[in-house]
This record gives C-alpha cells, sequence and structure tokens, in this order.
C-alpha cells in the first residue's frame, strides 16, 4: 500500500472549513515548520533569507507537507519581541514567493498579531496559526473574522517571558486547557468567527510542564471530543521531548533540538492515533512514515 493511501486510515474526526484548498479530510495532516526569524530555539537563522525560506519550503511540499506554517516572531520561552511591521517584513514576501511557485500551496501565518495576518492573507494565507488565541491582540478574532482564513486558537497563558511559571492547573492540566479554550472559542465567535473555522491547539510547552505536555498529547480524542473543534497538535522538537530522548539519561543529546527528531515522529503517530486533524513539525518524512506506521497497526487490531 502506498503510504498517501495508508495515511487515510487514520482519520481526524473534525475538519475545518477551508474555503478554496483542495486539502485531504480523511487524514492527519503534515504542517511543515518554517521559521523566518533570527532567533527560533530550533532553526532560527536558517531560512531567515527569502531564497533560503523559498527553498526549504519547496523541499517541505516536495516531502508531503499539506501546509506550510511560516512565522516571523519566535514564540519560544524568553523570546524578544518583533515590532508589527518587522514581522510582517520577514513573512509576506515569502508568502508570495511560496505561492508564485506553487499556486496551489496551502499556506498558515504564525502570528499573534492582527495586521500580520491581515497583510499575510492578503499575501494569500489561508489559515493564520495564533499562539496566544487573541489574548496578545483583541483585534485578531475580528480581523479574522472579516476575511476567509480558518483560525488556529492555541492554548495560551501569560507571554514567553512569563508562561514557564504559569503551570498551576487546579483541576488537572487537560481540564484547565479545556476550559480556557473554550472560554477562547466563546471569545472567537462573538466577535464573528464562523465555529467551522476554528481548529484547537492545546499548546504543547506553552506554560505547562513536560509532564503536563505528555498529558495533552494523550488527551487528543478528549480534547477533539470535549471542544468539538479540529485539533493541531505541535510537539515539534520541543523541550518536553527530552524525556523520551535517549530514555531521558542523555542530557547532552537531549538538548540538542534536532535529536528530538525521531521523538517528535512518534508524538505525531500518537496524535494521528487520536484523532488529531493535523502535526506541526520541523522534519515531513518523518511523521508522514509515523503516522503511516500507527494506521498499520491499527488495522493489524
Amino acid at each position: 500500500m502506498h503510504i498517501a493511501d495508508t495515511l487515510k486510515h487514520v482519520s481526524a474526526r473534525h475538519y475545518p472549513q477551508l474555503p478554496g484548498c483542495s486539502l485531504p479530510s480523511d487524514r492527519t495532516l503534515v504542517m511543515g515548520v518554517l521559521n523566518v526569524t533570527p532567533d527560533s530555539f530550533s532553526d532560527g537563522g536558517r531560512w531567515y533569507q527569502r531564497d533560503a525560506a523559498l527553498k526549504h519550503a519547496l523541499v517541505l511540499l516536495d516531502e508531503g507537507a499539506d501546509i506550510i506554517d511560516i512565522g516571523g516572531e519566535s514564540t519560544r520561552p524568553g523570546a524578544a519581541k518583533v515590532d508589527i511591521e518587522e514581522e510582517t517584513a520577514r513573512v509576506v514576501p515569502v508568502i508570495e514567493a511560496i505561492l508564485q511557485a506553487r499556486p496551489q500551496a496551502v499556506i498558515s501565518v504564525d502570528t499573534i498579531h492582527a495586521a500580520t495576518a491581515l497583510a499575510a492573507v492578503a499575501a494569500g494565507a489561508t489559515i493564520v496559526n495564533d499562539v496566544s488565541g487573541g489574548l496578545a491582540d483583541p483585534a485578531m478574532h475580528r480581523t479574522v473574522a472579516g476575511t476567509q482564513a480558518a483560525y488556529i486558537c492555541q492554548h495560551w497563558r501569560g507571554n514567553p517571558q512569563t508562561m514557564d511559571r504559569l503551570t498551576d492547573y487546579p483541576d488537572g492540566v487537560v481540564a484547565g486547557v479545556i476550559n480556557e479554550l473554550n472560554q477562547r472559542l466563546e471569545q472567537a465567535q462573538a466577535a464573528g468567527l464562523a465555529k467551522e473555522r476554528i481548529i484547537v491547539d492545546p499548546g504543547l510547552g506553552f506554560a505547562k510542564t513536560h509532564e503536563q505536555s505528555w498529558q495533552l498529547l494523550a488527551a487528543t480524542q478528549r480534547l477533539q471530543e470535549e471542544l468539538a473543534a479540529p485539533v493541531l497538535i505541535g510537539a515539534s522538537r520541543k523541550r518536553f521531548l527530552t524525556l523520551a530522548v535517549a530514555g531521558g539519561t542523555d542530557t547532552a543529546r537531549a538538548a540538542d533540538p534536532a535529536q528530538r527528531d525521531n521523538i517528535t515522529a512518534t508524538t505525531s503517530a500518537l496524535a494521528a492515533l487520536g484523532g488529531a486533524w493535523a502535526v506541526r513539525v520541523h522534519q515531513v518524512i518523518p511523521s508522514r512514515e509515523a503516522i503511516a506506521a500507527a494506521s498499520l497497526w491499527k488495522e493489524s487490531r
């Protein structure tokens, strides 16, 4: 069986409206990460220039990425803020270049700023990936509502400077994240965003301990059922994966984000088995193959 056919057997229960896109609706999608920043935690600076970014985007697409997620500001813990004009100047030319080379490519913009989101959508992005869920910019929900773009609403607390201290969830992290995301969904819909256009992301690594991130990954199916929305899982290369790299004993190897790609692929398989709409990853092929392996395992039970 071809990998594309195998992937179809691990399907997402919820799927967003994406006008004008021809994305598969019968399997977990793979979203390729493209950071056009000098300071992202795993690949800062590698794709900062437009030509390098375009080349890498085409590689991701050729490897099977369904969506390219382009970010012009790092949101890792402790990251410095970037002004909106600079962020927009980083992402818009890359979006335009990709769509000129591959007109059918599906582009997501990773931003917490409404102005950047609007400029990116005008340039051709069809998804706005807001890691703050609208908390960073009060204009975000109504801005996206005024477009046809889909909206990824991530769970978020504090900001990159404070999030690591905001990990207290009295009723447990899964219940807490569901409750807080429901509040964000209500506010987004009140601003005019149709529920059918919203995807949720539990925000692994954002205001979560390592253990809490694993708990949320394990709750992928519960998240989509209780939130009644497609779920995006973004685990790629994040610090919580170090618990599994070499059994958590090889700290030097675990400290290198690129050494977490094998574990990332495993989380992609687990997310797909939980019905995730998509996984957001730096390396496309390992996750596509891991999702296919998960499907074969499921069929063989």
